[in-house]
């Protein structure tokens, strides 16, 4: 039975859907200005590992993750450039979705982009000013009233009291409060005309917390299973969220019979890079197509999940060389067979019982991955139609989160894209030359080439009828 820790409860719950068999789930995407980094590859392989699970275990899911195409920071970039907004914006969505594709993740079901929601935005808007929770102040924007909403703090857990202006965002004069936040930003007049949109209250562009209650409600519903997204949009931006669509539903006053906008809040931890914050300041900033020039997507995407999706990581090539090396012992004892994985898997299997029990546990994925290796061992340890079956059911598991399904003499072979490395033709001209020597009878110089090729990180292997495998270290 699946439980998942709900930041909303700050604890671990068991998941019950609103719809048996049926999951709605919400993850807040990427502000398209720039090209993706390793923070936001967090945030897109934790979500796939989640769909991939629930979708293994027998849910049907409606995957809805969005695209922010209109804030401050894409102004500014295109402005900078002298583009406009579409031509800026279309760039890094098309550059987002290759990133995600190098890295094997499922496409969300929905992928709305902020700017076809203008409408339902605006619509969320009048029924919070109805409402009594929003108001136009004198510098033309419309905010949300946050003291007129008693239960504000929810999800992070803090009280009005302890909020402070210091912990928010785009405070300005015009708020009755510091606290409150903005639903409309008033059109400024030398901004372009591709970044306004016509209102009851001017002309002007949503706010960021508002495109997400509209895209969210639309798609989902305005009571859905899962909401998704990084530790750092917790607060203010998820519990905005909160406020707004609930605000929208119940007023300033929700009843404990009411339902929640959101059954289940998951957040995935922070990364650091080398036990420092990640920031183009301290020039740790890395873009995931400039990491996956270096390292295999899917060492990448092992990284990731060998940490619990809630824990903060530390990035570093170190580690990431540490995935490499986990993911070669993996693929090592499937390069023993010829297994084909096992697409149904027997839950009385104990193999499966330990994997399942682990990835119920709150997506406890460094757990199932220790199954994993262990079943590793018990390949290697095997011989014949056991060591087969066992292969199978390693390859069965590790697809649910779309690990070991490449061949693995081609993993093994592809090394760490380390500058220097050999290429495959200069390893298969060495081997040509160590065939010939051997044929000649130069042992020495045979065995001088096979020890040059593994001080370079390339270590062979004689097979049977004169062939000899090769693999990277």
């Amino acid at each position: 039975m699946l439980q998942i820790y709900n930041t909303l409860s700050r604890s671990k719950q068991v998941f019950k859907p609103i719809l048996p068999g049926k999951v709605k789930m919400y993850v807040c995407g990427m502000t398209v200005y720039d090209f993706c980094h390793i923070g936001h590859a967090r945030v897109m392989i934790v979500f796939d590992m989640v769909v991939r699970w629930l979708r293994a275990s027998g849910y049907e899911v409606l995957y809805v993750r969005n695209i922010t195409d209109i804030d401050d920071k894409i102004i500014n970039r295109a402005l900078e450039n002298g583009e406009p907004i579409s031509a800026l914006t279309n760039r890094f969505i098309d550059a987002m979705h290759a990133d995600s594709d190098e890295l094997g993740l499922v496409h969300p079901d929905k992928e709305p982009r902020a700017t076809d929601y203008i409408q339902q935005m605006q619509g969320m808007i009048g029924r919070l000013i109805d409402n009594e929770l929003a108001y136009q102040a004198a510098d033309g924007d419309v905010n949300f009233a946050v003291r007129l909403l008693p239960r504000y703090g929810q999800l992070s857990g803090k009280s009005l009291d302890e909020l402070n202006a210091g912990e928010r965002i785009a405070v300005s004069g015009g708020k009755r409060d510091p606290l409150d936040f903005v639903l409309w930003k008033s059109a400024k007049p030398e901004e372009p005309a591709d970044t306004r949109w016509s209102s009851p209250w001017g002309e002007g562009r949503p706010g960021w917390h508002i495109e997400c209650s509209a895209m969210s409600c639309d798609l989902l519903g305005e009571h859905f299973d899962i909401h998704g997204g990084g530790a750092d949009l917790q607060l203010p931006h998820h519990e905005n969220e909160i406020a707004q669509s609930e605000g929208v539903l119940y007023g300033q006053n929700r009843s404990e019979e009411d339902a929640p906008f959101v059954n289940y809040w998951m957040h995935n931890g922070h990364i650091r890079v080398n036990e420092k914050k990640m920031s183009k300041s301290l020039g740790n900033f890395f873009l995931i197509r400039d990491v996956l020039k270096r390292f295999d997507p899917e060492v990448l995407r092992f990284f990731m999940l060998k940490a619990h999706y809630r824990s903060p990581i530390n990035y570093s090539d170190t580690q990431l060389e540490e995935a490499r090396a986990g993911l070669v012992r993996l693929y090592t004892a499937l390069s023993q067979t010829h297994s084909t994985d096992s697409s149904v898997l027997d839950g009385n299997n104990p193999w499966v019982k330990r994997f399942t029990g682990a990835m119920n546990d709150d997506l406890n994925t460094p757990e199932a991955i220790a199954v994993m290796f262990d079943l590793a061992t018990e390949v290697n340890r095997s011989q014949g139609s056991e060591k087969q079956a066992l292969a199978g059911l390693l390859k069965g598991l590790a697809g649910t989160m779309n690990f070991l399904q490449r061949d693995p003499i081609e993993f093994l072979q592809s090394g760490s894209k380390k500058q220097g490395d050999l290429s495959p033709e200069q390893i298969e001209e060495q081997i040509s030359a160590r065939i010939a020597a051997k044929q000649a009878k130069d042992f020495a110089k045979a065995d001088h080439i096979r020890t040059t090729l593994l001080e370079q990180g390339v270590s062979l292997e004689d097979k049977p009828g004169g062939i000899t495998e090769w693999r990277r270290a």
